[in-house]
């Protein structure tokens, strides 16, 4: 016999002996277990979202709170409340608002409601205006807070000579640009009038591509330590290639959603999903490059909605519509509570100068801006804006999560003042959300400003509308001056001859445009008569297609 069978016959011997005196114990059956650990992430997401929507619920429940405090001061409060009821619990507070969760999660969503559903007409009449107070005036108060602040850090005293000039201004860069996030949480409560909301609201959209541009020139400048005139040429190039690359990429992918949404007859219940996925689509492929993910989803949505709208069904539409507003308010309110709850995370390190000198200067130099930019505009404006306006537009720059996001991005290693930093721009956004988003409204009611119209435009106003129109583009050519009137008759002759065939579906590019707005204002009624229960009245005899023709 070899020595393997031996070796075989051995080990078999051994192991049939110690499992004739193995005994086997039985556990019991487990009727009930915890396993926390398994379901942690996704429950505590619902928890936050749960809570949210509770807060928002309630605080529409109590008219009173919710017509002196603003929605976005109370969950803010109910943040610092969530995190210090956590702290007390002696658990660790999370740094719940950190820089992927905000950018990529909640930001998103309310950019993408506020483009797709943009008032267009009235947005591309002020273009001029908004970008004169988003570039020109956001620059102005980039260098004016972060050159005063460097000048008062070297006043022997402040303890902050240590504070370099090129921190002073990426700090400048951070806190001057106007949150869209605050700016819309507040100013559709006070349903201000429909030009300086969109000046307001505007600004605050595309001063986003200066604030990023500055933010990384600034930071590349401080780990370079010195700048040359090079530099700063390249940096405006940069700013030119941020702003019209996000827009851009929003424009194609918005031709793409428009393109696929032709094909989606027969397959209707994935209509609503092709708009939200080439939305996020741009924005992230944006950011990938650096460039302004907010103006590529601004031009997403406003590029896409016309022909999406002619090519998907009712239902559909309404689904985009609740469904973006939805999500839009849901993260909107996460947002204010993260805000709160980060505030009580810390850490911080408190200078009263520092952060009393930010405060000062973030409002006058908000102030001079708009005054003297106005100066300016004015003489250009048919419409002037008048000394009221101004200070509602003024008043209005509101700060937000943007600013507290940028600043939470600093390199501890570059920027040994960051927490300091962090502090200053929390007490900045306290003081415009719960000061100047709680007074503005009184404001508004003693200045007797101009309220939001709330009646929808007629077909007779429609007509008249397009008639002046076409009006001022014959007296244009006329003229020989080929004004904005001429441009806007040109590109729509252009999208109607060429771009409405290719992406729009069947015969409906063909349809007048007073057809398509006849059509959309019973629609409109539709919707209205079912919500209300049968409450809106609806006219006895509609005039048919061909008599409108």
């Amino acid at each position: 016999m070899d020595m393997l069978s031996v070796l075989w016959k051995t080990s078999w011997i051994a192991g049939s002996h110690e499992h004739t005196n193995y005994t086997y114990t039985k556990k019991a059956f487990p009727v009930l277990s915890l396993d926390y650990h398994h379901i942690q992430v996704p429950f505590e997401i619902s928890l936050w979202v749960l809570l949210a929507s509770l807060m928002k619920l309630g605080f529409h429940l109590i008219p009173r709170l919710s017509s002196i405090v603003p929605e976005s001061c109370l969950l803010i409060v109910v943040g610092l409340l969530v995190g210090g009821l956590i702290k007390l619990a002696g658990e660790e507070v999370p740094p719940v608002l950190d820089s992927n969760l905000f950018f990529l999660c909640l930001l998103p969503p309310i950019i993408l409601d506020a483009g797709y559903f943009l008032p267009i007409r009235p947005f591309m009449e002020n273009i001029g205006t908004i970008l004169m107070f988003a570039v020109v005036g956001t620059l102005w108060n980039a260098f004016f807070v972060g050159g005063l602040l460097y000048a008062v850090c070297q006043i022997e005293g402040t303890y902050l000579s240590q504070v370099e000039l090129l921190p002073c201004l990426l700090f400048g860069s951070i806190i001057s640009a106007v949150d869209p996030v605050a700016v819309l949480a507040v100013f559709e409560e006070i349903h201000i009038n429909e030009l300086l909301h969109i000046l307001v609201f505007g600004e605050s959209l595309l001063n986003d591509a200066v604030t990023v541009v500055l933010y990384h020139l600034f930071e590349e400048y401080s780990g370079a330590g010195e700048v040359t005139p090079m530099d700063v040429v390249l940096g405006v190039i940069c700013f030119l290639i941020v702003s019209l690359g996000g827009i851009a990429v929003g424009a194609i992918y918005g031709i793409l959603a428009a393109f696929t949404s032709r094909f989606t007859s027969h397959t209707r219940v994935i209509e609503p999903l092709f708009v939200f996925v080439y939305s996020y689509m741009a924005y992230l492929s944006a950011e990938m490059f650096h460039l302004s993910g907010i103006m590529a989803l601004i031009a997403c949505g406003a590029v896409m909605r016309p022909y999406v709208e002619a090519n998907i069904s009712h239902k559909s539409h309404t689904t985009v519509k609740y469904f973006l507003k939805m999500w839009s308010s849901v993260s909107e309110t996460l947002i204010f509570i993260f805000l709160g709850v980060a505030t009580v995370a810390g850490p911080h390190a408190w200078n009263w100068t520092f952060v009393s000198v930010t405060v000062i200067l973030c409002l006058v130099s908000r102030v001079i801006g708009v005054v003297g930019l106005t100066f300016i505009i004015n003489k250009f404006r048919i419409v002037k804006l008048t000394t009221k306006d101004q200070f509602i537009v003024a008043y209005g720059g509101l700060r937000g999560a943007i600013a507290f996001s940028l600043g939470y991005l600093l390199d501890k290693d570059l920027f040994p003042m960051r927490t300091m930093f962090l502090t200053a721009i929390i007490t900045e956004i306290f003081f415009t959300v719960f000061v100047q988003g709680m007074t503005i409204k009184p404001l508004v009611d003693l200045l007797a400003v101009k309220k939001k119209q709330e009646a929808k435009r007629s077909i007779n106003e429609e007509i008249h509308t397009q008639f002046l129109d076409h009006l001022l583009t014959g007296i244009e050519d006329i003229c020989g001056h080929y004004g904005h009137h001429h441009w806007k008759d040109k590109l729509n002759r252009f999208n109607k001859k060429y771009i409405k065939k290719c992406l729009i579906a069947g015969e409906r590019y063909k349809e007048p445009q007073l057809i398509a707005f006849y059509h959309k204002m019973e629609f409109k009624q539709a919707i209205e008569l079912v919500e209300s229960g049968g409450g809106v009245k609806l006219p006895s005899a509609m005039p048919s297609q061909v008599s409108m023709q």
